[in-house]
């Protein structure tokens, strides 16, 4: 219980860091899941390989994103609850979200498994990949469940103010991934398969220990699952609905994405793939300012302190700014060394190299939509939130990346995505400060 943190009052500054600072390496961790894979993958079966595992990656994601959604509304939920400091409320809505984040990873596991070869051919992924992207998507899909389930068990600990009991999950998760994923790449010869196996195994066992933890040490309220209450049901679908569309919008937009790239064939897929692996270590600043200040505005919604809230989207905004910029100069300068890490053929290499140097620079404004979306999330104005998000993806950042990538070629790609940044962090800045998001009530004021 030492670890729970009570936002409502103390130094803003202070707390943002201290909540941050293990919620960003936590999600450090969870990306050297995709580094450990892609530097096997890549290194012991080449780039074809890596376009495969990065393609499946991008649909894992994409099935995955109504869960993550509803991660993002288990957080707003709950921190309100803590704020209120409401026990029971929070006991409730807690059981009603481990029973519909249950039925959902099943049906979107059982999808994922059946439609996997389809939905890699609507991508336009090439013939060479699709047998090991197929493989890749089916496994990962059979272990969904286990992926929701530390993930939830983390937001849980974090909406209740503790981000570091969740970081000993991932870190017992990544530690087994790195150790199993050469035995079954390479030792028991499974290929692409076995790095998909090794990651499933290793977040079930993690998925394992943080329940045993969690009921062990009574960190959160959990308790045998019933039949929610339909008012339960009701909010978490009010929020958890148009949440897991905001994640299925940023994820499709990424396939979309994807499907310009893979028109400029292997070579740029395979350097494409890598950069994404790199450039998504530059995204863990905001995503983890964006949660932290995601559960602290929440707490503070839930006793009305709106003063505060907004000094912690300032803050977080400051934060997030310094931080990116430092983190794309050194990715500018050393980033073509990291997509070494993952192919060698020289084509690949250039382009990925090419590609961080240009789009680095635009990533401090993605920065701000992170914060911004983050608190106007904890308000739970989850469908203002979509239609952002549907703006920055669908009217900007896929549709200027192919209207560049026809005009520059391959490095429209990185031009195109950028310009849209720089757009939406402006539409989301006018939203934050003239919108209505801060009317939104989730409960009934007692």
């Amino acid at each position: 219980m030492k670890n729970h943190h009570n936002f409502t009052n103390g130094s803003i500054g202070r707390q943002l860091v201290a909540f941050s600072g293990p919620i960003m390496l936590t999600n450090l961790l969870q990306v050297s899941y995709q580094f450990i894979d892609s530097m096997w993958v890549g290194n012991l079966l080449g780039g074809n390989a890596l376009g495969a595992v990065a393609v499946a990656s991008t649909v894992i994601f994409t099935m995955l994103s109504f869960i993550i959604g509803l991660n993002n509304a288990t957080l707003t939920v709950l921190s309100q609850q803590k704020g209120k400091d409401d026990t029971e409320g929070l006991k409730q809505y807690l059981n009603a979200f481990v029973v519909v984040l249950l039925f959902i990873s099943t049906a979107l596991g059982l999808l994922g498994f059946i439609l996997a070869e389809r939905i890699l051919l609507l991508l336009g992924t090439p013939d060479a990949m699709i047998p090991g992207a197929k493989a890749y998507l089916q496994i990962n899909s059979i272990g969904i469940f286990f992926l929701m389930g530390y993930n939830f068990i983390g937001t849980v600990m974090r909406a209740i103010g503790d981000s570091k009991t969740p970081l000993r999950f991932v870190m017992v998760a990544v530690l087994l991934n790195a150790v199993l994923d050469p035995i079954f790449i390479s030792v028991f010869n499974l290929g692409i398969d076995g790095a998909a196996y090794a990651t499933v195994v290793s977040q079930g066992i993690s998925f394992l220990y943080g329940v045993y933890i969690v009921l062990k040490q009574q960190l959160a309220p959990f308790t045998v699952p019933t039949i929610p209450n339909k008012q339960e049901v009701s909010v978490i679908l009010q929020l958890g609905i148009p949440s897991g569309l905001q994640m299925a919008v940023i994820s499709a937009g990424v396939a979309a994405i994807m499907s310009v790239v893979t028109a400029f064939g292997e070579d740029i897929v395979a350097g494409f793939s890598a950069a994404q692996r790199l450039d998504s270590v530059l995204m863990l600043p905001p995503m983890a300012l964006a949660t932290a200040v995601n559960s602290m505005a929440g707490q503070n919604i839930g006793v009305q302190n709106w003063d505060r809230v907004h000094k912690i989207a300032r803050y977080g905004l400051l934060y997030t700014l310094i931080i990116m910029i430092i983190v794309a100069l050194a990715l500018v300068l050393f980033g073509e060394y990291g997509i070494r890490l993952f192919v060698q053929e020289e084509d690949s290499v250039a382009f990925g190299g090419k590609y961080l140097r240009i789009v680095a620079f635009f990533y401090p404004f993605l920065g701000i939509n992170f914060i911004l979306n983050g608190i106007v999330r904890a308000s739970g104005a989850m469908y203002q939130v979509l239609v952002l998000n549907i703006i920055s993806f669908w009217v900007l950042r896929y549709p200027l990346t192919a209207l560049f990538s026809k005009l520059f070629g391959e490095s429209g790609i990185a031009l195109g995505m950028g310009v849209s940044f720089i757009v939406s962090s402006v539409v989301a800045i006018l939203y934050y400060i003239y919108g209505k998001w801060s009317s939104k009530q989730l409960f009934e004021q007692g």
